[in-house]
């Protein structure tokens, strides 16, 4: 058989039994081609083939009349069931002032199937404007470890046709809902079935002099002394972006906002280290500039709640990024070793590589041989990790292939 001189390439589709199990794996080796004319093509096996990892899409664009998904934060609630949400924008795909809600799937079976999106919040014709002046965006969850109510943030812009919150005067100092962007937030106390309505908690959170005050989108965490703590962000009186955390001791009734951990950073991922420190990752602006070895994450630690910070050994270097959201947890096994893990696209110039990563010396390295590459398309890139048990972590992200995609990979997996 002659082919003319070249690449070629050969597409194979599989079609997946529904319901297949999510820890499963399928793999394809071609062997040998046979044409029409009885010709045959012998191939050489790849030797280095893995099987790859089932993924559940949960929804795709054009879903439930909505135009786009983005921005994924998932969490597990204290009875065990999976909480996804995540931006619902029924117009386009773009960033607010916009029409969108946020929306949440629920899963009860370890993230094998997911309800369909319930918007939870949704501040519809406030103020006698159309809803898609009143746009709600970049959810961040937390779930209160000892009392299992859980809290979902979110950003409220009302107003404003045709800007956005981080650009110009998409939102300005002050806290009048008309000029600032609104610290948003809705509360479960039955494991995500039901919803309190939006409360609105800039006054208590926002400096009036800066810009904006925002949730970053994401997890919070609650700290092994109960401590609730989100990751935040902003931008200055200068409208200087920044990144910060802002952390609760009474359970959510009263919240305290920390100094900036680094100026020119956003959409921050926390997690709280072997000695009690945390650990802040911040997507880097200037990474859009800095490649090679000095391109990563700025890593930011801090021993007192963000009232002072340092810089953690993984920062600029350790962790590289298109300048892009990511995600980081923490967890402890059984035997008591403190691990984290960290997802991102895993690429200095494209948002594509999607890669979990897994470090066991509270993120000073993370070695290539704990890397697990899932997605190697493009996509938006966000990404949101949550640990199912003890044996299983799961990922929901923007993939090459959907809006958002959720995954489950065993721990042993990255030894």
């Amino acid at each position: 058989m002659n082919f003319p001189k070249g690449g070629h390439k050969c597409r194979v589709f599989v079609k997946v039994k529904k319901g297949s199990n999510l820890l499963n794996r399928i793999g394809i080796q071609i062997s040998r081609f046979e044409f029409a004319n009885g010709e045959h093509l012998n191939v050489e096996l790849n030797k280095n083939y893995k099987p790859s990892r089932l993924a559940h899409r949960i929804h795709q664009r054009g879903d439930h009349q909505c135009h786009t998904f983005r921005i994924p934060a998932i969490t597990k609630a204290n009875d065990g069931s999976l909480l996804a949400v995540y931006d619902m924008r029924y117009n386009s795909s773009r960033d607010l002032q916009e029409h969108m809600d946020i929306g949440l799937s629920r899963s009860t079976d370890g993230g094998q199937t997911w309800s369909a999106p319930t918007p939870i919040m949704d501040m519809g014709t406030f103020g006698g404007k159309p809803e898609k002046e009143n746009g709600c965006s970049d959810p961040g969850i937390l779930v209160d470890r000892k009392t299992g109510e859980i809290f979902v943030t979110a950003c409220w812009t009302h107003g404003k046709p045709g800007t956005h919150q981080w650009r110009g005067k998409g939102s300005e100092p002050g806290l009048d809902i008309l000029k600032s962007t609104q610290f948003m937030v809705v509360r479960s106390k039955d494991n995500g079935i039901t919803w309190s309505k939006p409360e609105n908690w800039t006054k208590q959170l926002k400096d009036p002099s800066w810009q904006l005050f925002a949730p970053a989108p994401g997890n919070g965490i609650t700290l092994k002394d109960g401590t609730l703590v989100m990751p935040t962000q902003g931008r200055d009186a200068k409208g200087t972006p920044f990144s910060n955390i802002t952390w609760s001791k009474d359970h959510g009734k009263t919240w305290t906002v920390s100094n900036h951990a680094r100026d020119n950073t956003t959409e921050c991922a926390v997690a709280e280290l072997s000695d009690g420190a945390l650990m802040l990752s911040m997507r880097d602006n200037r990474n859009r500039k800095l490649k090679g070895d000095n391109n990563g994450r700025a890593v930011g630690l801090t021993k007192n709640l963000g009232k002072t910070w340092s810089i953690h050994p993984a920062d600029h270097g350790a962790l590289p990024e298109p300048v892009c959201m990511a995600s980081l947890i923490s967890h402890t096994t059984q035997s008591g070793n403190n691990l984290l893990f960290f997802s991102n696209p895993h690429n200095q110039h494209h948002r594509r590589d999607i890669t979990i990563q897994r470090s066991s010396d509270d993120g000073k390295t993370w070695p290539k041989k704990h890397h697990i590459l899932l997605d190697q398309g493009a996509g938006y890139g966000y990404s949101s990790l949550v640990i199912i048990d003890n044996k299983t972590i799961g990922i929901l992200y923007e993939s090459s292939a959907a809006d958002m995609t959720f995954q489950k990979i065993p721990l042993d997996d990255f030894d």
